[in-house]
């Protein structure tokens, strides 16, 4: 019995010692996970307790309901044509602010279908959706998923960024709590509906409402809300005026889930395709205009926040008539540009390329090419300053300048022609003649007077028009000569004015006008520009009306030019392409002469025909002169004796010899009687005249006459009067 009892307890005390070693893992187990819960739990109410000081502290910092009803983010520009006709709007709009009563009930249960289905159940973040996205960054996603509610998206329209971080995912979540815990659900829904983007520039439902369907968001269909509602997940995308198919794909979307959550009847048929959107009235040319235009507001205007109406130069119709012109002669691959100025510089029209969905750099601003013989304006303006008439007789003939030997076109020399067909013919050998002759420095010098702003090299074939130029500023060269030589300086912007009426800005006519080259100067280029239109290389410029103009045609027809005015209307062409590859058969003459004739018919169709002032009323120093003429009036003149002591008429009894009588008439013409000046009484002289002191002679005879300035200089006399 013993050795039972001890075999008995041999074995219990080994069950016993194996069931203890069994329950031991068991045990740590158990030891570890209440560790982790409680340590998890105490980890929790930290960050709990952490999150819950944050969302007050927030709370606290926010601004109020008002406040951010007021905050606006950028400023809205209304762009308008001369004639008031609304022609683009940019910046921001943000409608009318709506308040929640006056909100439709079908957009505010649209857009939560959409966005936040469970907005009135949540604390501003959706835990089903967070373990979501969880799930979703640990699978592999490495971006953060798509969680947020309508309260996190205000949050992060109004105090943040979009940038798609944890970092900006967790502040956006205290802020949207702290959104909850300061306002109403009714007013997050409110703040979030009148401040959303809805694209095309449109923030808020009602600015949406009147961008799309040109009626305020109060009177929205249940179709039109759901294409709204749907273009918050991407406005570029989904935009009605950008992809109609995009859009009422994505309505259709939203309508579903609406009749899923049970806002509209599962039976309800609703057609977003139905829905008339609002027909888009502006040319996308237009923004060719508004991109040189607008920047120069910051010159015109105090800085300010608040939205404006900007009245421009801008013709509508002559506007569609250049986007035309350019788009039906331009050569294919190539691109086109047109400028087209007043005669006070108020652009009409300006087109900087074929389109600027597809390209919007501005190529008659922005763009330096080569003018080709267009230059030639200038070097002919300097030759007309120097002394030349159009009918002078100039040579064409072969010319080396410093190893520079300039080709007509033509491969021909014709001799001997007048300076008018020269130019008409844009004759390559008589340009550089004639910029020899006057300096070639002088010739940059009149291109930088008339308003070139790029920079000029000297080099000879600079005549020929190898600098680079704007479009810009070539047509307003050719506008100062139409305005009769006196300068002309393009602007955009007429007025400016607030929402409410209240004038900021007005532009006032330009009393500083300068005159740059004589008058007999302007009608002689004119006479130049008018004959190469109407028998030269522009005829294709022809109008049926006067037109001044020239052609430019750079090497291996790269660039071609033609800048004209009548009517005064001043247009300038340009074509080419922008990697400077030739373009087969562009001539200035050819595509951009066309272009501007076509523009011009419908931009002059409505003013009179005007002929241009040709008649050369030439300085006095280019007539013939006869003696008195050379010499001028005597009674501008002080003369000295050999003492060099004034003598002044009058101020002697004794009688003064004229001193242009019959004596200087011999010293100059022989015994030839002089003639008496016209519009001058003749002096009777007496038999035996006394012999007065005569005054000094120079070298050739003439009386020492000295003028007023050098007078004044070196016996500081003056004379007060002249008789």
């Amino acid at each position: 019995m013993d050795k039972r009892g001890s075999r008995r307890k041999s074995a219990a005390r080994k069950d016993g010692a194996s069931r203890a070693a069994a329950d031991e893992p068991q045990s740590r187990v158990k030891f570890w996970m209440r560790r982790l819960v409680i340590w998890g739990g105490a980890l929790a109410v930290l960050v709990a307790l952490f999150v819950g000081l944050a969302v007050v502290f927030a709370a606290r910092s926010m601004p109020g309901y008002y406040q951010l009803k007021a905050t606006q983010t950028a400023q809205t520009i209304v762009v308008r044509a001369r004639d008031g006709t609304e022609i683009v709007e940019l910046g921001p709009s943000y409608g009318k602010w709506l308040t929640s009563d006056e909100i439709p009930q079908v957009m505010k249960d649209a857009m939560i279908s959409v966005e936040d289905r469970r907005y009135y159940s949540h604390f501003g973040i959706d835990p089903y959706g967070l373990v979501r996205a969880v799930y979703t960054a640990a699978t592999g996603d490495r971006r953060v998923s798509a969680t947020s509610t309508i309260t996190q998206q205000l949050a992060r329209n109004v105090f943040l960024n979009n940038n798609r971080s944890l970092d900006r995912k967790l502040r956006e979540a205290v802020l949207a709590m702290a959104l909850e815990a300061k306002f109403s659900k009714e007013q997050i829904l409110e703040l979030y509906l009148n401040k959303v983007y809805f694209g095309g520039g449109a923030y808020g439902v009602d600015s949406a409402s009147r961008k799309f369907f040109s009626h305020p968001a109060t009177e929205l269909s249940t179709a039109e809300a759901a294409i709204i509602a749907g273009l918050v997940k991407a406005p570029s995308r989904y935009s009605p005026t950008a992809d109609v198919n995009a859009a009422v794909g994505r309505a259709s979307v939203v309508l579903r889930l609406m009749k899923e959550q049970g806002r509209i009847p599962a039976d309800a048929t609703v057609d977003p395709s139905a829905v008339k959107l609002k027909e888009e009235a502006g040319q996308n040319s237009v923004r060719y205009f508004t991109d040189w235009a607008l920047p120069q507001l910051d010159l015109l205007l105090p800085e300010t926040f608040e939205p404006i109406e900007v009245w421009t130069t801008l013709d509508v119709g002559m506007q569609r008539a250049a986007t035309a012109s350019i788009k039906s002669n331009t050569p294919d691959g190539a691109q086109g540009a047109l400028v087209s100025m007043d005669r006070d510089g108020a652009v009409l029209a300006l087109i900087g390329g074929t389109d600027y969905i597809q390209t919007n750099y501005n190529r008659a601003t922005d763009a330096r090419r080569q003018p080709g013989s267009s230059w030639k304006l200038f070097v002919y303006l300097a030759a007309l300053e120097a002394g030349y008439t159009p009918d002078d007789r100039v040579v064409d003939t072969p010319v080396s300048i410093n190893g520079w030997s300039p080709r007509n076109s033509s491969g021909r020399n014709v001799g001997e022609i007048d300076l008018r067909t020269a130019f008409a013919y844009s004759i390559n050998t008589v340009a550089a003649q004639l910029g020899n002759e006057v300096g070639f420095g002088t010739v940059a010098s009149m291109a930088r007077r008339f308003g070139i702003t790029t920079e000029i090299n000297t080099y000879p074939s600079m005549v020929l028009g190898t600098n680079e130029v704007r479009l810009i500023d070539m047509t307003r060269a050719f506008a100062a000569v139409s305005a009769g030589g006196n300068s002309v300086e393009p602007y955009g912007i007429l007025k400016v004015e607030t929402t409410d009426g209240d004038l900021l800005y007005e532009h006032e006519r330009n009393t500083r006008s300068t005159q740059l080259v004589p008058d007999y100067v302007a009608a002689g280029i004119t006479d130049l520009l008018q004959t190469a239109v109407a028998t030269g290389t522009g005829r294709a410029a022809d109008i049926g009306r006067p037109v001044a103009g020239k052609t430019g045609t750079t090497s291996s027809n790269k660039d071609g030019y033609f800048v004209g005015f009548s009517s005064g209307i001043t247009t300038g062409v340009w074509m080419g392409r922008d990697d400077n590859v030739r373009v087969g058969g562009l001539q200035g003459g050819t595509a951009p002469a066309r272009a501007f004739a076509a523009y011009m018919r419908y931009a002059v169709k409505d003013r009179p025909v005007e002929q241009f002032d040709t008649d050369l009323q030439l300085p006095e120093w280019q007539l013939e002169p006869d003696d008195e003429y050379m010499l001028g009036d005597p009674e501008d003149y002080y003369f000295i004796d050999e003492q060099g002591n004034l003598i002044e008429p009058g101020t002697s009894d004794t009688p003064r010899e004229d001193p242009f009588g019959d004596e200087f008439d011999r010293t100059l013409e022989g015994d030839r009687p002089r003639q008496p000046v016209p519009g001058q009484r003749p002096t009777q002289q007496p038999q035996q005249p006394p012999q007065p002191q005569q005054p000094p002679r120079g070298v050739d005879g003439a009386p020492q006459a000295i003028g007023d300035d050098f007078l004044n200089e070196a016996t500081g006399a003056r004379r007060d009067q002249r008789p």
